[in-house]
């Protein structure tokens, strides 16, 4: 799932699969939750919306059952970049 990035202070990116109806938020402190059953139009206008942080705590937070999203997964996909191109300063 392709993520687009969110310029807030609590959330980094999200992503929406209309076959599943599954909407996907990475949150600024790793977290990354999946939200099931989110209408297509519910997810278009989280992703469009001024200020999508306030749009996720007034109508999805806790509207829709969610599940963690393995950090192994992300981990694993770090690790494959890291050995690609190596591993990002940390200056």
């Amino acid at each position: 799932m392709k993520r687009q990035p969110l310029q807030t202070d609590r959330l980094r990116s999200a992503g929406y699969d209309g076959r599943s109806s599954r909407l996907e938020i990475e949150f600024t402190n790793g977290d990354i939750r999946a939200y099931k059953a989110v209408p297509e139009e519910v997810a278009r206008r989280f992703l469009s919306a001024p200020n999508p942080a306030s749009f996720w705590e007034d109508r999805i937070a806790e509207e829709y059952p969610w599940e963690r999203v393995s950090a192994t997964r992300d981990a694993e996909a770090r690790a494959g970049l890291d050995a690609l191109f190596g591993k990002p300063d940390k200056t």
